[in-house]
């Protein structure tokens, strides 16, 4: 995979080939061989992958979306105090792997910019006040940090990111 090769974000399906993606993280190359078509058959998650137009089958890297609520106390006192007394709808970005073989091309910002921009779509149909992730190590919380996620709360990995700060005033 060279990084000028076109790129296809797309919902994953039967064809594509779950059972040789290995990203080196167990949970995450587990999630996608096995319990992601029972998540997307129960409606928990929504899965996109990454593949080359000229290789349809091979996921160079995946995503999961689905909703939550923040509750108002784990959001920071400068952005709580301005929001209603009540849980914050949220996109969660729950998983985001990029393939060992891929690793290095930009895959994982391509990911993410599709996962921000899928929400953001949403966002003008549904109320949605930020996307969240959770960051699985330190590497991955420096990832998402570049692209303006915070803390979500003092003790734990969960970053977030608020949708407003993304929008162009209209």
């Amino acid at each position: 995979m060279t990084s000028d090769e076109p790129l296809v974000i797309e919902a994953i399906s039967s064809s594509h080939d779950r059972k040789n993606f290995s990203c080196g993280t167990p949970a995450l190359d587990n999630y996608i061989r096995q319990q992601a078509p029972q998540d997307i058959k129960r409606r928990i998650s929504r899965v996109f992958v990454a593949r080359s137009h000229d290789h349809p089958r091979t996921i160079l890297g995946y995503y999961t979306l689905s909703s939550l609520s923040i509750d108002l106390g784990a959001l920071p006192v400068e952005i709580a105090r301005k929001l209603p007394r009540h849980p914050i709808p949220a996109a969660l970005l729950g998983r985001l792997a990029v393939d060992e073989k891929a690793k290095g091309t930009g895959i994982g910002k391509m990911l993410l910019m599709d996962a921000i921009t899928r929400t953001l779509t949403v966002s003008n149909e549904i109320a949605i006040y930020a996307m969240v992730v959770d960051a699985i190590d330190t590497d991955a919380e420096g990832f998402y940090r570049q692209y303006g996620f915070l803390q979500l709360s003092q003790h734990s990995q969960r970053l977030f990111l608020p949708l407003k700060s993304l929008q162009v005033p209209g």
